[in-house]
């Protein structure tokens, strides 16, 4: 843990804001939760959902990238030998 970094509040609009000097590392415009526990007020960044990808423009983009028919998804299953596995006989 890091050496306390004193702050002063200040008025901002009808708030009272706090500055967090440069050296915390905390981009401006981030996200922050504040919440009281035993009279100290605990200030973090929210935690960032995973990045998600759109792919809806990638179909048609790609030569030879067609979307499937639910019959190509489907697998067959063929019978398997299973009884090779059984070692209860072995010695």
């Amino acid at each position: 843990m890091s050496a306390p970094i004193k702050s002063r509040t200040f008025k901002s609009g009808n708030s009272v804001a706090l500055r967090l000097p440069k050296a915390l590392g905390v981009e401006a415009g981030t996200e922050m939760t504040v919440r009281e526990e035993a009279g100290r007020y605990i200030v973090e960044p929210v935690k960032q959902a995973g990045k998600k990808i759109d792919l809806t423009g990638i179909y048609g983009s790609i030569p030879g990238l067609k979307a499937r028919i639910d019959a190509e998804r489907e697998f067959d299953d063929p019978p398997r030998p299973w009884h090779l596995l059984d070692r209860s006989n072995e010695a």
